[in-house]
């Protein structure tokens, strides 16, 4: 009698393994392993300093790491990189658009880079979709903060991308807004099958979107798990406790250890 075959078992939307980045005598990553499975939102959390900035930079082929290796949507990104980048975006309200054209033009310009079809009326969708209307023909430099914001996340989606990176998404939001882009973007991730890596601040913004998290201090990653595991983990109410725990170091017993994925302790977990 012949047995079923095995279910199909999904590729990591992102792969990192032994990630270093050194800066002359210091260490922003120290050999982080990490796995994203696709279509999921997982939070890489840490206070200022603990290495998320330079992990996403890397992740996005934007820095050289000093060893380790990077795998975005299959491709190796020390080697082709651009054929990840093609079904990828990111955005991040620290990083501006150009701020002498409209947001329509901008996104017209990031369309075309993509080859994005349709364009006029993928932007169309956008504007709607994220309530861009009534500032689409103005230039970037006359929005307020949160009108940039919003800017800046149409133009990470313009290619309809399988793998989105989010630096803070609803920074410079009021809480109204902030709360509508959380829906959508939790709307969209269902329609689209999208993942996301989200680096936040925004400790209910994590809890409500978020399936995964990572914790990073002092460029490695010290425990994962889903919101939920970690408030327990630690015996906090909520976690914006847990991240002040892990940031002061101060939880009453230290996390248990979390084998990287690759390790034969890890294949047995």
């Amino acid at each position: 009698m012949s047995s079923s075959p095995a279910p199909a078992v999904s590729a990591p939307a992102i792969s990192v393994r032994a990630l270093v980045k050194e800066y002359k005598s210091v260490r922003a990553v120290d050999g982080i392993t990490f796995d994203v499975m696709p279509g999921g939102v997982t939070a890489l959390l840490g206070g200022n300093g603990a290495g998320k900035t330079t992990t996403i930079a890397m992740l996005l082929g934007a820095l050289l790491p000093t060893s380790g290796s990077v795998h975005m949507l299959g491709h190796d990104m020390a080697r082709d990189r651009f054929r990840a980048l093609q079904r990828m975006n990111f955005s991040s309200p620290y990083v501006d658009l150009p701020k002498k054209l409209t947001v329509r033009e901008n996104l017209r310009i990031y369309g075309r880079l993509y080859g994005v079809p349709a364009l006029e009326k993928r932007i169309a969708q956008l504007a709607e979709e994220l309530d861009l209307g009534e500032f689409i023909d103005r230039g970037l430099g006359k929005l307020s903060a949160g009108q940039q914001t919003r800017a800046s996340l149409a133009k990470s989606l313009v290619n309809a991308p399988e793998l989105l990176l989010l630096d803070e998404p609803t920074a410079s939001l009021d809480p109204d807004t902030a709360d509508r882009i959380r829906a959508y973007l939790q709307d969209y991730c269902k329609r689209t099958g999208m993942t996301i890596l989200l680096a936040s601040h925004n400790m209910k913004e994590v809890e409500r979107l978020c399936d995964n998290v990572l914790m990073m201090k002092r460029g490695r990653i010290v425990d994962r798990g889903n919101p939920a595991e970690l408030v327990a983990r630690y015996g906090r109410k909520d976690m914006e406790e847990v991240f002040l725990d892990v940031a002061r170091g101060t939880s009453a017993a230290p996390a248990p250890h979390h084998p990287d994925p690759e390790s034969p302790e890890g294949e047995a977990a």
